[in-house]
């Protein structure tokens, strides 16, 4: 019965096509199989777009192909791509309408392809695995001054878990504090509401959208949750005394604990529907109560436009 459910839904699953996205400086982008749109508001109150066609390199293809593999690629591709988009809203917004010669210049500087790989895609990819590298290296300090309280190799790789959640939690509760923040989360809300709107086949209306859940299995936020228990069950099984040989482990396994923790929240995105894997998602759920708010009308209009434009463009139209 329960193989039956899973080989069904994930039929239905595969035959659907399925959209990211990501809020930027008051906007939204979404991703789809071979572009990628951003739509913002300007001061005016005009809704502008900036689209970018996904690299198209055969290796990297091969490489998406590859379990667990494919998860640090599209990591790596999200934050590079991620990251232009980003800074296109942030520039984009601050220029004021009557100046368009200085947008015009802004993205035909932007379109060629050597800088999807330099530029503000370095900064993103780095900023990413610094991000990372002090998210794993802290918990680790901070849980080796207790070893005398709590020691042993269980009870430090719990206390490394617990010191993660609450680092997570904690920077994101502070930052989310902040207006500008505030009105990113906000749009952060709008685009798993049109997605979710999206994927249970509901007409995209600013009514439809805001009857949907802000929260969304297949999001950042709960990939950031869910790797922190999936690093806990990995590195328990490499038991280091040494806290510098421990740090060096934690940091070398970094790549597998992303890539698992890829896989799990795949998987648990396609299989939402099923109780016995349902629970697995909860924690990232929880999590994106932080880094989603409930977005206004004026929002989500900017995330249909976005959707609608980034669906004209992939059917050629």
């Amino acid at each position: 019965m329960l193989s039956s459910l899973i080989k069904t839904y994930g039929e239905i699953m595969k035959n659907k096509a399925i959209y990211g996205g990501q809020a930027v400086v008051e906007g939204v982008m979404f991703g789809g199989k071979e572009l990628q749109v951003t739509a913002i508001r300007r001061k005016n109150d005009e809704i502008e777009f900036y689209s970018i066609e996904k690299p198209s390199y055969k290796w990297l293809k091969q490489l998406k192909k590859i379990p667990f593999i494919r998860g640090i690629v599209a990591m790596i591709e999200a934050s590079a791509i991620g990251s232009k988009h980003l800074t296109f809203s942030t520039e984009r917004y601050d220029i004021d309408p009557e100046n368009d010669d200085e947008v015009e210049e802004f993205k035909q500087s932007q379109s060629g392809k050597l800088t999807m790989i330099l530029g503000v895609a370095v900064v993103g990819v780095l900023s990413f695995f610094f991000g990372k590298l002090l998210f794993t290296a802290i918990p680790v300090f901070v849980a080796n001054t207790l070893s005398p309280w709590f020691p042993g190799q269980i009870a430090q790789n719990l206390l490394e878990g617990l010191f993660k959640i609450m680092l997570l939690v904690g920077y994101l509760f502070a930052i989310s504090q902040t207006p500008l923040i505030k009105r990113l989360f906000q749009y952060h809300g709008a685009e798993h509401k049109l997605i979710n709107t999206f994927e249970n086949n509901e007409p995209l209306t600013v009514e439809n959208i805001q009857r949907n859940s802000r929260l969304h299995y297949r999001c950042g936020s709960s990939f950031m949750m869910l790797s922190v228990f999936v690093g806990v069950a990995i590195y328990i099984w490499f038991p280091i005394d040494s806290l510098v040989f421990r740090l060096v482990i934690r940091i070398a396994l970094l790549p597998v604990v992303l890539g698992v923790s890829f896989e799990v929240l795949q998987l648990t995105n396609k299989f939402r529907e099923l109780p016995a894997l349902k629970f697995l998602g909860y924690p990232g759920l929880w999590l994106q109560r932080l880094t989603t708010k409930e977005p206004t009308a004026d929002q989500i209009e900017v995330a249909i436009a976005s959707f609608h434009e980034l669906q004209r463009l992939e059917s050629g139209e």
